[in-house]
């Protein structure tokens, strides 16, 4: 009998989603090389809306921790227009459904995506903004959405953050299935602007696909 799970529920650790998949770490360092080389270089426009976007995050987050919505109107929205994906040839897709068929576990996998980034059908960028769970339990299951990417033989690009931290995930579904992160950047850092990074992360993703 084939079981219907939830995403949110089956899948919240590293452990479950390698064993569900057969997705394991890559060992080349070079499969993921986006999140560091070729960056392109912010205007000083785009940086002082950055500066902007910083400050008013850490004027909200001294009141106490952000709610998801809050982080996705904070910081992701503003992260998402600045970096192109708002505009052609790109679409954002909110709450966007997924079902994966697991045949050799007898299992449907369902749930929805915060955040979804399309060009011509391909996913280019999955987002997950969780403040409810931690985000060692977020990564397991923007890792499971983007092996429910429609065009396995292109690689998909995920970004997870809990409003104070975010990280890069990139992920190729072709046999065998791999997967490698990015480092973590903290908006906690106040003699730093790590958006800045991270704006420069997305616009060259962008740039990649596009």
């Amino acid at each position: 009998m084939v079981k219907t799970l939830a995403i949110s529920k089956s899948i919240t650790t590293m452990e479950e989603i390698e064993q569900k998949f057969n997705l394991l770490p890559t060992s080349n360092d070079q499969f993921f090389t986006e999140w560091f080389q070729e960056l392109p270089e912010l205007t000083d426009e785009e940086k002082l809306a950055l500066d902007k976007i910083h400050q008013r995050f850490f004027r909200h987050r001294k009141r106490g921790e952000l709610a998801e919505g809050t982080v996705n109107l904070l910081l992701v929205s503003p992260l998402l227009e600045l970096a192109g994906f708002f505009d052609e040839p790109f679409f954002i897709s909110t709450e966007s459904q997924v079902e994966i068929i697991l045949e050799d576990h007898d299992e449907i996998l369902r749930g929805r995506i915060d955040t979804l980034v399309i060009h011509q059908k391909l996913w280019v960028l999955v987002v997950e903004s969780k403040r409810s769970i931690s985000m060692e339990a977020a990564i397991p299951q923007a890792l499971t959405y983007m092996m429910g990417n429609p065009n396995p033989e292109k690689p998909v690009y995920g970004l997870v953050c809990d409003g104070s931290l975010f990280m890069f995930i990139k992920v190729l579904a072709q046999d065998p299935p791999q997967y490698d992160f990015s480092d973590t950047f903290s908006l906690l850092l106040l003699r730093q602007n790590k958006l800045y990074e991270i704006l420069s992360v997305l616009k060259r993703i962008g740039s990649a696909i596009a």
